[in-house]
């Protein structure tokens, strides 16, 4: 066997370690809610070097849990990118490593316009070239008064240590 056969044998049967990624800064879990739900923030994979963050519907919730700025769409999506922000940095990744984005509106014919204004400003201001991958889904929400939820997909290649 060749030395690139056994490194690629080796990659083959790696296993790929994966925990759950949260911040409590700005978001509980949401198995601390009184009705207990079943998932974690995000999920951090690593694959031999390759960094995969898969984070989970996100929208407009503070530390306790509670939804905030009930009401007001721009709020709620800026709210929602705050707290996507403190996940990505809880790992040590930005804007910039996102490579994926759903974007769930309530009511996509009466949002959209704000939403993709609210995107584009705060992509700008990210600096972000090229733009994540994206879809808008319009769908109703776990909790009535949440106007917009988004999930990501991260990418980066873990730092080699100096």
């Amino acid at each position: 066997m060749n030395v690139m056969t056994e490194l690629m044998e080796t990659l083959a049967h790696a296993p790929i370690e994966k925990r759950p990624i949260t911040n409590y800064s700005v978001l509980n879990e949401a198995y601390a809610y009184p009705k207990p739900s079943s998932f974690s923030r995000g999920m951090r994979i690593d694959l031999n070097g390759l960094v995969i963050l898969l984070i989970s519907g996100t929208a407009s919730i503070d530390e306790h849990g509670v939804s905030v700025h009930k009401g007001d769409f721009r709020a709620q999506l800026r709210r929602t990118f705050q707290n996507i922000t403190a996940l990505l940095e809880a790992e040590g990744a930005t804007w910039h490593d996102i490579v994926r984005t759903s974007c769930y509106l309530r009511d996509i014919d009466r949002d959209y316009d704000e939403f993709n204004e609210e995107r584009t400003a705060f992509f700008t201001e990210q600096g972000l070239d090229p733009l994540p991958a994206s879809t808008g889904i319009q769908a109703k929400l776990c909790r009535p008064e949440l106007l917009v939820e988004i999930e990501a997909i991260a990418m980066f290649r873990m730092k080699k240590e100096q």
